[in-house]
This record gives structure tokens, sequence and C-alpha cells, in this order.
């Protein structure tokens, strides 16, 4: 009976031991996070901005992943853009079309001098820019920021790892991927400071 009671219990800790581990996807997003700390692209889990499409196509619904290149020789501007039919697009709610569509005005940088408004100009150099990613992230990529000296993006970094959403997921391209990302990022930062 003492030994019955010796391997329930040894099952029992065991089973909790096992529990504990974490499962296989959360393996593979640590892995990636980890890779891309290292490649210095700051990775951090947050919930989705109000001003992108998350979960369910909703605004603001969910949590993304957002990926942050530091540039300490670089001063960009404030700018919001989503992806659409695989271009970066200016943040509609950002965003002032509704006057002229070739003339972009961010309603925020309006500030009032002497009575007589001031429109600061606004960067929108990656207007219309392909998003130029490899297959496997592209399809998750939904927002970029850029502000001070960072360039920020957004997307779904559980579905490049899971098997569902991304069945061509290999472990050794993580690393090659990650550095497309962050060249990407360091391209667009510099389009942006050279077209004001």
């Amino acid at each position: 009976m003492g030994i019955l009671i010796g391997v329930i219990i040894v099952l029992f800790v065991l089973g909790s031991m096992m529990a504990l581990k974490p499962n296989g996807i959360d393996q593979r997003l640590d892995k990636l996070r980890m890779t891309a700390r290292r490649l210095q692209l700051n990775p951090k889990l947050v919930s989705c901005p109000d001003w992108i499409k998350g979960r369910d196509n909703e605004y603001g619904r969910g949590m993304l992943g957002q990926y942050c290149l530091i540039l300490d020789d670089i001063q960009l501007p404030h700018a919001r853009y989503q992806v659409i039919d695989g271009q970066w697009r200016p943040d509609s709610s950002f965003v002032d079309t509704s006057v002229d569509d070739s003339k972009l005005v961010v309603p925020s940088a309006i500030r009032a001098t002497h009575s007589k408004p001031v429109i600061k100009p606004a960067n929108f150099a990656l207007d219309r820019a392909p998003l130029d990613l490899p297959a496997s992230i592209e399809p998750f990529v939904k927002g970029l920021l850029t502000k001070a000296n960072s360039i920020v993006i957004y997307w779904e970094d559980i579905a490049y790892v899971r098997p569902a959403t991304n069945p061509a997921y290999q472990q050794k391209m993580i690393e090659t991927d990650l550095l497309v990302l962050k060249a990407n990022l360091d391209k667009w930062a510099r389009q942006m400071q050279k077209n004001p």
C-alpha cells in the first residue's frame, strides 16, 4: 500500500511539473522575441492601439507585438501608417483627406498663432510604399508608428509562430526574417528623414 501511495505522489508531482512547462507555441514565441531582443528590435506585447484593426478586424481589439527600432542618429516626425493592400497608407483618423486628396493634413498639427491657423508640415514619405517584408511576416503586419528617434511596427507575432496561420514556419528562419524586418525599419526611417 505504501508503494502505491508513493507512486501516486510521484505521478502527481510530475504531472504538476509538466503542466508548468510552456506549450510549443509559447516556446516558439519566446524564441522569436528573444532573437528580436538580441537584434535590438525591443519587442513588447501591447494592447492594440485604437487606430489599428486588431482581432476580428475591429479597431483597438486584442493584443499585438510591438517591435521598436531606436535610431540615435535620426530625428523622426510623428506619423502613423496602416497596411492597405500591401502598402503603407497614412492612418485615416490621423489625416484629414477631405479637403484635397493630394495634400494630406494632420489635424493635430494645426496650431493657432495670432488668430491665423498655421499648419505644421506632415511627413508622408511612406505613402504607398510597399511593405517588402518576408512572406512569413507580411500578412501579419498591422501598422507603423514613428516618433522622435524610434520607428515602431505593430504585428501579430504570435501568428508568425502558429502552425495554423504560418504552416511554412521554420525556426532557423527567425533571425533571417527579423534581420530583413530590421533593415526595412531602418530604410523607412531614413526615407522619412530624407523626405520631410
